[in-house]
């Protein structure tokens, strides 16, 4: 009873395809921009190796660049999935 209440209650879902890593890299990417232009002191804090890779930015300024760039990401995905794009 209860299994079949989890199964009508499941959403669709979408499979992966190179679309979708496009996607969540241009939304990384996007994010990486935004992190740039607005946090105060990108620089402050432990550096990561190669940090020039990262536009200069510390440990905590990447974490923080991912974690924006995977919530737009994951909006984005399930936004253009449910509209039939991907």
């Amino acid at each position: 009873m209860i299994t079949t209440l989890l199964a009508a209650a499941d959403p669709a879902t979408f499979h992966w395809t190179p679309k979708v890593a496009v996607v969540m890299i241009a939304c990384n990417v996007l994010a990486y921009a935004i992190a740039r232009a607005n946090i105060a002191k990108p620089n402050e804090g432990f550096q990561l190796p190669n940090s020039h890779f990262y536009g200069g930015m510390s440990h905590a300024s990447v974490v923080a660049a991912n974690a924006l760039g995977h919530v737009l990401g994951i909006g984005t995905i399930l936004g253009l999935a449910s509209q039939g794009v991907l």
